[in-house]
């Protein structure tokens, strides 16, 4: 792709006949990333919006998995590794209590950051005399090598603390809302659909026909290019401006119908899809995954099960004040946020969406959002 075919498409999409505002909704963060760092929100016309939705695993982990994997670490003789984004992930609790992994980190509790499961076996295979708990959360990409290091074989002292997640149960949750929406009186928030460029290369780009078939909304699959976003975008509002719904693959280089099979076979052995809970969502039927009775022995959850505190004060909640949850589910921008760029940076970072680079909120601080857009309003009227 070259920046030429970037200038083609964005052409192409400015000569579209558009008489009214069309709302795209990304579900990937690496998407929002991508579309933000090229200020392609900027370069589009007015009326076509695009809107972040629930790709930041996270943003939606749950705030009990949090909890739990913090009183681990810091109560149980354990190495807790866990992948980098999660050590700042706030949790509601008492002041005095730490409300991270980072602080619990602070206090004396043995937690190191990853990007891999391998590293995670290394560091049991270096520390054979000590318990490793993986504490692994994300989507199914992440979740397909966690499952296949299971399915290999791991370390005797190495057990897994999982918060795993299926991207396609929220958007149809998306679907069959009657949530209110802050754009429309359309439940969903969004007309066209962009399916996310890594959970499509292990699970295939078929996995997202429900959208068309059921709901009759415009989708395509997109990489990570600016090039293949912006085609993908052309697809979809031609999708809607003619009336012809079909799934568009824009990402053929990695993405196929059927996905990965063998990163499929190893989700399906190992885990079991189960209702699970989205943080300040609630729970999405079928969206979770859970290690199954095959290698129960590996679950941290049973080996520590003293640690599950479903009694606190404001448990699986956002923190007060903060917006993630309508971030994430695509009824407000980021910059709608209560929080944001007042007592929420990410330096200081109050709800989760402000700490992952796949969060919304930081990636629109990162491309230079810096001001709530209630306080950019009221500067251009008393000006």
């Amino acid at each position: 792709m070259t920046e030429n075919q970037a200038k083609y498409w964005l052409d192409k999409i400015r000569q579209l006949p558009l008489k009214k505002n069309i709302r795209i909704m990304n579900v990937c963060g690496g998407h929002e990333r991508s579309i933000s760092m090229a200020g392609l929100r900027n370069a589009l016309p007015d009326n076509i919006e695009l809107i972040p939705g629930p790709g930041c695993p996270v943003c939606i982990c749950p705030e009990e998995d949090i909890h739990q994997a913090m009183q681990i670490a810091l109560n149980e003789n354990v190495i807790l590794v866990t992948f980098g984004d999660m050590l700042r992930v706030p949790v509601n609790g008492a002041k005095k209590d730490p409300r991270s992994l980072e602080q619990a980190k602070a206090q004396g509790a043995d937690i190191r950051p990853i990007s891999s499961p391998t590293e995670a076996v290394k560091i049991a295979r270096g520390s054979p005399d000590k318990s490793v708990v993986f504490f692994a959360a994300g989507f199914e990409t992440t979740s397909s090598p966690v499952a296949a290091m299971l399915a290999e074989g791991v370390p005797d002292n190495l057990t897994v603390l999982l918060s795993g997640r299926l991207t396609w149960p929220a958007v149809a949750m998306l679907l069959e809302s009657d949530l209110d929406s802050e754009f429309d009186s359309d439940p969903a928030g969004f007309d066209c659909l962009i399916a996310p460029g890594h959970v499509s290369t292990v699970m295939g780009s078929d996995e997202w026909k429900f959208v068309v078939e059921k709901y009759h909304r415009p989708l395509a699959v997109a990489g990570f290019t600016a090039e293949s976003l912006l085609a993908a975008f052309y697809s979809v509002l031609r999708q809607h401006l003619e009336g012809h719904i079909f799934l568009d693959n824009c990402y053929p280089q990695l993405v196929s119908k059927k996905g990965n099979s063998i990163a499929q076979k190893h989700l399906y052995d190992v885990f079991d899809v189960v209702d699970a809970n989205w943080r300040g969502i609630g729970t999405i039927p079928n969206s979770g995954y859970a290690i199954n009775e095959k290698y129960a022995e590996k679950d941290a959850r049973f080996k520590y099960p003293q640690y599950r505190d479903s009694a606190r004060k404001r448990v699986g909640e956002m923190p007060p004040g903060c917006d993630c949850a309508k971030v994430v589910l695509g009824k407000i921008y980021p910059d709608q946020c209560r929080l944001y760029g007042k007592v929420c940076t990410p330096k200081l970072p109050i709800g989760p969406c402000m700490v992952s680079n796949e969060g919304a909120c930081r990636i629109w601080w990162s491309s230079g959002i810096r001001e709530p857009l209630g306080d950019i309003l009221l500067n251009e009227i008393n000006s």
